[in-house]
């Protein structure tokens, strides 16, 4: 059944994560990426990765690490979406960025990403942010670059063996670099 994405509407409200919020952005992070519920939306990693995307665990060594922001976007009190931030000198890195299925393609992650470049230039005077994405997510690597970020053909290894990020359902998986410059 084809749905279409609700627009961003209501009024969005960003804060730091607190470990009451750890359940709810454990849920809401394993339903963008894992699972039929992330068939919904368009971020889905369902057919390349099974198992778990985080944890309890996870989600709070994010929290607490030192230069390090996870962010919670609310609309009525409800997280619908989420992203990390972390402090690398001139660089701000981007990731555990989760958006509701339901809520996917109308924006929302849009303006999320936005307000993740401000927070990291106001908060760090961060000059680039830097984020990877699997290399084989090439709808999503195109949706980065609508928005600025550049691939820069440096690849790291995916963790096969490490079920704390999934299980590889293929044998080529990698994470490419993306970069933005953030300007003034």
């Amino acid at each position: 059944m084809e749905t279409t994405p609700r627009p961003v509407t209501g009024t969005l409200v960003f804060r730091d994560a607190t470990e009451g919020d750890v359940p709810a952005l454990v849920a809401l992070i394993e339903s963008a990426y894992r699972g039929d519920s992330s068939r919904t939306g368009w971020t889905t990693e369902a057919d390349i990765l099974q198992g778990q995307r985080t944890d309890p665990e996870g989600v709070r060594e994010v929290i607490g690490a030192p230069g390090s922001r996870l962010l919670v976007v609310e609309r009525g009190g409800e997280a619908v979406a989420c992203c990390q931030l972390e402090h690398r000198g001139p660089a701000a890195y981007f990731g555990m960025f989760a958006v509701r299925p339901g809520l996917q393609g109308g924006g929302l992650g849009k303006a999320v990403l936005a307000e993740a470049e401000r927070t990291a230039r106001e908060a760090w005077a961060a000059e680039e942010m830097h984020m990877t994405v699997i290399s084989v997510r090439e709808d999503l690597i195109a949706w980065y670059e609508r928005r600025g970020y550049r691939r820069t053909g440096s690849m790291t290894p995916f963790p096969y063996g490490d079920e704390r990020f999934g299980i590889p359902q293929r044998p080529d998986l990698e994470f490419e670099l993306l970069v933005k410059p953030l300007g003034g």
